[in-house]
């Protein structure tokens, strides 16, 4: 029987489909090509990823955090990416019944990336520049290939009674197919070759060039057996390692900045606004160097959105006097290359002691993804508050005349870090043999410090954990408790005490809008 003609179509809907996905990937190749002369940041899945975040209702990116993790830029990319692919399929089917309609949905994928690109805060028209590049080259493609489409599969009539129609449709398909493998080989290389190309902007090798000053007040000496973590296994590190120390924040390509191009710039309500290029605050005679925690408010109780480094650089308080902050500022908007802002109390800058313009982290200069060349740090207060990464711009101004980025998004203007500890070891949900084993974990409470840990199995009393030395208010304390577990299931409960004598609350709250609270539990079994 032959085949009906909406049955001898289908598979030219099919390769259709298929143009429309080609058509794409040739734009964005073509658009990642493009990129490598503008700048990382341009290209439009970037410039689209970040518009998305911007526009996101909280809630959804708590959940992406909470689901995702570190990796959410890395899901967000993808699902992009996805979106892209679906949209393409349909545009390959439109452009079956007019090209012209066709070309112009290819068109308004360009001009989405030109918009989200040449909108940033940090953006310009230069950066829809790849977006538009990438449009053209797509349309391009997806003409050619929809013009070689046979109008329909020919079958057994037609080979009989027009032998020349089928092989000018083979004809036709052929030179399809050879397009189709010249549009993907043009989309793999562009692509390939674009981020290739992209990493001449990489400020890694000039980081690894710089050697960090000496402290003028150096770290405090650590007391012997500072550090649990080396005699019960699970237990977080006193020191977080690079590697290991959590990224949130909203870049989904991280900013690069040359070292001889970097300035800070102070402005607003300042009687002497100046900038320093990073020379300038590395040549200081002031450096500090201080062992200091730092939380994100999206921590979960229990979560690992916490870390602990050695940081140097320069005291806030001493730099924001000597330029002549006026009494009048109560925040500090903090601006990052990538038009991030931070909004930061002024009074908690200049009166935290160990308040600093961090360059160094861990013995060596800030790693590119965790602010460098510069970032803030304020102790005691939530990162989304204090913690502006990247940082090239300090503003004196105050909370009635700007609302930074998270404060437009409903998150509190005031930040502070609540007293949290958590269970590291044994791990929730695991089992093991009856018998003595450690519990064991870290709390903090930074500027205010740590002064007691209690621990609960089940329904008995609260027992009290040994606590490591302390060693500064600023870092959290690492506490230990042997237990004698018998047989059965059990749920392990923490709670922490500040040295100004706050207990650590049991009331569940979420992250949003100041931060979690609440006591962390475990449910374990020995068998």
């Amino acid at each position: 029987m032959e085949p009906t003609q909406s049955a001898r179509r289908g598979p030219r809907r099919s390769l259709a489909v298929l143009a429309g996905l080609l058509a794409a990937a040739v734009a964005l190749g073509i658009a990642e090509l493009a990129a490598a002369v503008v700048g990382p940041e341009s290209s439009p899945v970037v410039a689209v990823g970040d518009a998305v975040i911007t526009l996101t209702p909280e809630a959804v990116k708590n959940f992406a955090i909470t689901t995702f993790g570190q990796n959410d830029k890395f899901a967000l990319v993808v699902g992009t990416l996805i979106v892209v692919a679906l949209y393409s399929l349909a545009v390959g089917l439109v452009s079956l019944r007019s090209r012209r309609a066709g070309a112009l949905g290819i068109a308004v994928f360009g001009f989405v990336g030109f918009v989200a690109a040449a909108t940033r805060p940090a953006g310009g028209l230069l950066d829809g520049l790849p977006s538009l590049v990438g449009a053209v080259a797509g349309v391009v493609a997806l003409l050619r290939l929809i013009d070689l489409l046979p109008d329909a599969v020919p079958g057994p009539r037609d080979e009989v009674l027009g032998g020349g129609d089928r092989q000018g449709a083979e004809l036709d398909r052929r030179r399809f197919f050879v397009t189709t493998g010249i549009a993907v080989g043009v989309a793999v290389l562009a692509g390939a070759g674009g981020k290739l190309l992209q990493l001449r902007f990489d400020v890694a090798a000039l980081r690894d060039e710089l050697t960090l000053p000496r402290a003028a007040s150096p770290a405090a000496a650590l007391p012997p057996g500072a550090d649990l973590s080396t005699k019960v296994q699970g237990l977080t590190p006193l020191f977080t390692a690079d590697r290991d120390f959590y990224r949130v924040d909203t870049a989904i390509t991280v900013p690069q900045i040359r070292p001889a191009d970097y300035r800070l710039s102070l402005t607003g309500m300042f009687d002497f606004p100046r900038s320093y290029t990073l020379s300038d605050l590395m040549g200081r005679r002031d450096l500090i160097e201080r062992d200091i925690t730092i939380t994100c408010v999206s921590n979960e109780i229990g979560g690992g959105l916490a870390g602990t480094a050695r940081w140097i650089g320069v005291p806030l308080g001493t730099l924001l006097r000597e330029n002549g902050v006026r009494s009048g500022s109560d925040q500090l908007v903090c601006r990052s290359v990538d038009g991030m802002t931070i909004g930061a109390p002024t009074r908690s800058a200049l009166e935290v002691d160990d308040a600093m313009l961090a360059f160094g982290m861990n013995g060596e200069p800030l790693p590119v993804e965790h602010g460098f060349p510069v970032r803030m740090l304020i102790p005691g207060l939530y990162g989304y508050v204090s913690a502006c990464k990247w940082l090239t711009r300090i503003q004196a101004t105050t909370y009635d005349a700007f609302d930074a980025y998270w404060v437009q998004r409903q998150w509190s203007a005031a930040g502070p870090i609540k007293v949290a500890s958590r269970i590291d070891t044994p791990a929730d949900q695991r089992s093991f043999p009856p018998g003595r084993r450690a519990i064991a974990g870290v709390a903090w409470a930074q500027t205010r410090g740590i002064a007691r840990v209690e621990v609960k199995v089940d329904g008995e009393d609260w027992r009290d954990a040994e606590l490591s030395p302390e060693v500064d208010a600023d870092i959290w304390r690492q506490w230990l408790l042997p237990y004698d577990f018998r047989a059965g299931t059990h749920t392990v409960t923490v709670r922490a005490m500040t040295a100004d004598g706050e207990r650590q609350t049991g009331d569940q709250v979420d992250p949003f809008p100041d931060g979690a609270s609440g006591w962390h539990s475990i449910h374990v079994t020995a068998r």
